[in-house]
């Protein structure tokens, strides 16, 4: 499958991409997996498959599959009221009060928001002047585009919420009657996300989480955040195209509009949602209406979600189609180019990159994007017979610690359900590094031994068995620990699969510890066990007494009568470098030395 690497890549330099990520399946199974470029600005990271990156309105899909799949079990009707008197939302604790005189508002159905057909059109001007310190928009009326605007007319505090916009809309009042005229509506999504959490009592998020993407096994989807520094686990980072406007926080700077321009998190069911591509397929084949896979709408759900719009032919509910039967939706914002498609010959695919293109080039970019799964189709003459999606469900969990010592732990966990199981372990203020799908490992249980996955994260355990003792660690030291699942088996084509997201990861801090001394050195040994100093002498002794000071020359403890085999508890003492002097009773040295820990 060269060809769609050259594809990728051809489209990366071309407009000067960083990073991508393309997922392809063939009659329900995912025969291509891969990334390309740099995941992060500096061009530092790699970009894999295991990466995440906003959808934008790729996200509409997803909200549309949550919505049919209300209807289908009897949560909601299409032809639904959704403001006014019986309206879904007439309750609803800030929109139910928000204020408005359009009486056609009345008339909006559930359907008419899947549809774009709700009333409102974005390009008709409704702002004001971008010349106004609350609005940079040159004109049209999409909220999304002018939070402080929204913010200042509705005399609320920034940021907006997701709320806002739709409340600025109601008071603006319909362009068309509903049902009369397609008009793509950011807002009419948003609305729609929102009547989510009125039927269930749960935020939007969750819904869709747990109705559709936990029971088919997909835990690496989420709904994003603003900042380049609340960007989720494994996300990529986004590159505009230079251009910057007023903060959704209202702090009055400039930041770019890919971080801080966009109020990304105000955007939730209509361009919210991050994911990884192979996430995405694998929501894609669950509703593409093909035995291959089992879908998680029936037949009567997808024909209604997919049903052309009567103004529009080329929109149904939540995707564009054609007459060929193929379904597709883009998403674009500043730092972000997405497509997903499924066609009628049972393919499915997703495109995802951390740049768009725009300007003179934006046509000839959004070409070769939409041709893409076309010419890797094609262009290949024969397909693995491998599934990528044949990977666990659940992560291991519950991950405990046993008889911590100063260089050593025992550790158990609750395994999930892979074939197999990796266990990282790396110094708690390192960097996670994460294991690579295709990729085997060797394992050590004495740290640093085995696989270094990059970052100090190295293997301990490869297995299919739930504990392990780690040996070779530092005294005083925090250690995170990580519990993969994997699957490796014909059906992957033999190719260690891991399951990422939904673990448990759990933090240990190893005893402080002392250098062990030998008997050529002494007659005395000091050493540590389960976090206590252990006194251990040569042969039979009378008594000791051990002394202890911190690296100031603060007297911290003094012990007479101190025995064979005794324990003297260190939980008490700071961290750092300390000295410790043993005598016998006549005050005739016997040891003095400096101490690693407490």
């Amino acid at each position: 499958m060269t060809s769609c690497d050259a594809a990728v890549q051809d489209i990366l330099s071309t407009h000067g991409v960083n990073g991508a990520s393309f997922a392809l399946a063939k009659n329900g199974k995912l025969v291509f997996s891969r990334s390309y470029g740099h995941a992060d600005l500096a061009l530092s990271e790699t970009t894999y498959p295991h990466h995440l990156f906003r959808l934008a309105s790729v996200s509409k899909p997803i909200t549309s599959i949550a919505v049919m799949l209300a209807v289908q079990n009897g949560q909601l009707a299409l032809s639904d009221k959704v403001f006014g008197p019986g309206g879904l939302l007439e309750n609803h604790v800030y929109l139910g009060a928000a204020p408005y005189t359009d009486m056609r508002l009345h008339d909006i159905t559930v359907l008419q928001l899947l549809q774009h057909t709700a009333g409102w059109d974005r390009d008709i001007d409704c702002f004001p002047s971008p010349t106004s310190p609350y609005t940079w928009t040159t004109g049209g009326c999409d909220p999304i585009s002018a939070p402080l605007h929204v913010t200042q007319v509705l005399g609320e505090t920034n940021p907006m919420d997701k709320y806002m916009p739709i409340a600025f809309l109601m008071a603006h009042g319909l362009d068309h009657d509903p049902g009369s005229t397609y008009a793509y509506s950011n807002i009419g999504y948003l609305v729609l996300g929102v009547v989510l959490e009125s039927i269930s009592g749960m935020s939007y998020e969750d819904y869709v989480k747990s109705n559709v993407l936990e029971p088919l096994g997909i835990c690496d989807m989420h709904t994003g955040r603003n900042l380049m520094l609340d960007k989720l686990e494994r996300e990529v980072e986004y590159e505009g195209n230079g251009y910057t406007a007023p903060n959704c926080y209202g702090t009055g700077a400039l930041v770019p509009w890919e971080y801080g321009g966009w109020n990304l998190e105000a955007m939730d069911a209509h361009g919210g949602w991050v994911a990884s591509a192979r996430e995405l397929v694998k929501l894609l084949v669950a509703v593409d209406g093909f035995t291959t896979k089992p879908d998680i709408l029936n037949a009567a759900s997808i024909n209604a979600m997919v049903d052309p719009c009567p103004v529009n032919s080329g929109y149904a509910a939540g995707w564009s189609v054609n007459p060929f039967n193929n379904w597709w939706h883009t998403g674009s914002l500043d730092g972000t180019a997405t497509m997903i498609a499924r066609s009628s010959n049972q393919y499915t695919w997703a495109i995802l990159l951390n740049k768009r293109e725009i300007g003179n080039l934006s046509g000839a970019f959004w070409t070769a994007i939409d041709q893409l799964g076309w010419d890797c189709i094609s262009s290949t003459a024969n397909f693995p017979s491998h599934d990528l999606m044949a990977m666990p469900t659940e992560n291991a969990s519950a991950i405990t610690f046993g008889n911590v010592g100063t260089g050593s732990v025992d550790v158990q966990w609750t395994n999930g359900d892979g074939d197999a199981r990796l266990v990282v372990v790396r110094p708690a203020t390192n960097a996670t590094s994460f294991p690579l799908d295709g990729t085997d490992y060797t394992a050590n249980d004495t740290y640093g031994l085995g696989t270094d996955l990059g970052n100090g994260n190295h293997v301990v355990f490869a297995g299919t068995g739930n504990s392990v003792q780690v040996n070779g660690l530092s005294p005083g030291t925090a250690y995170a620990f990580h519990v993969y699942e994997y699957d490796m088996s014909n059906a992957t084509g033999n190719h260690a699969l891991y399951m990422l997201c939904g673990r448990a990861d759990a933090e240990v801090s190893t005893a402080v510890g002392v250098e062990e001394f030998t008997a050529s050195e002494s007659p005395v040994h000091l050493f540590m066990d389960g976090g206590d100093l252990l006194i251990r002498m040569d042969g039979p002794r009378a008594p000791v007494k051990v002394e202890l000071w911190d690296v100031t020359g603060r007297a911290l403890l003094s012990l007479s009568n101190v025995r064979n085999g005794q324990r003297i508890p260190t939980s008490g003492f700071s961290a750092g470098i300390h000295l410790v002097r043993i005598s016998g009773y006549s005050g005739a040295l016997l040891h003095q030395r400096l101490l690693l820990g407490r």
